[in-house]
């Protein structure tokens, strides 16, 4: 584990290569089973609920009615996530192709709003966790062995494909520190 500022990473964030394959893993990350949808920051519940008007122009009849009756946020402060339909599909999911797609990140590609999507969404496979500080970790999942593959056929860090999400959450500073300390941990390990 190394830190960056405050923030403690795990070893493997420097090493891991990655570069998401939504053909392949069909947009697992929104998809996921366990009844949680996406955690979301305490500032980022307002700004879903102000995107909510535009991005409900992609979600489907079902999608709909469910936020209708189950709203679109659940938990407390500092706990909040985002609602999933049938413990699974996170309620902003629409389909395109078979692939489940973030109708807030549409809609900000369109330019309906300015929020793009919660910042845990923009940084998987990374997870942040706040025990004892604040903690990067990778998360490996089995749907994301396609994106594994294309990073490891490509030569693509992790660290690299994720880097718009990381300095949209910590900043230009924080990541060139970051992306240093991955390079020399990266170039260690090749010796």
């Amino acid at each position: 584990m190394f830190k960056i500022g405050e923030t403690k990473i795990e070893d493997d964030i420097a090493y891991e290569r990655f570069a998401c394959s939504l053909s392949d893993c069909k947009g697992a990350c929104c998809t996921m089973a366990g009844g949680r949808g996406a955690p979301l920051l305490d500032d980022e519940v307002e700004m879903l609920n102000s995107a909510l008007p535009s991005a409900r122009f992609y979600l489907s009849e079902e999608h709909l009615a469910f936020i209708e009756k189950e709203g679109i946020i659940e938990g407390t402060p500092g706990m909040y996530a985002t609602v999933c339909i049938d413990r699974r599909d996170c309620v902003f999911v629409y389909y395109e192709n078979e692939i489940a797609k973030c109708s807030i990140e549409r809609a900000w590609v369109e330019g309906k709003v300015e929020f793009r999507k919660p910042i845990s969404c923009h940084l998987f496979p990374l997870r942040i966790g706040r025990i004892n500080g604040e903690r990067i970790r990778y998360e490996s999942i089995e749907e994301c062995l396609p994106a594994r593959k294309a990073g490891a056929n490509g030569n693509i860090y992790l660290h690299d494909f994720i880097k718009e999400a990381l300095v949209r959450k910590y900043g230009e500073i924080w990541y060139a520190d970051f992306l240093s300390e991955c390079e020399q941990r990266s170039n260690k390990n090749l010796k």
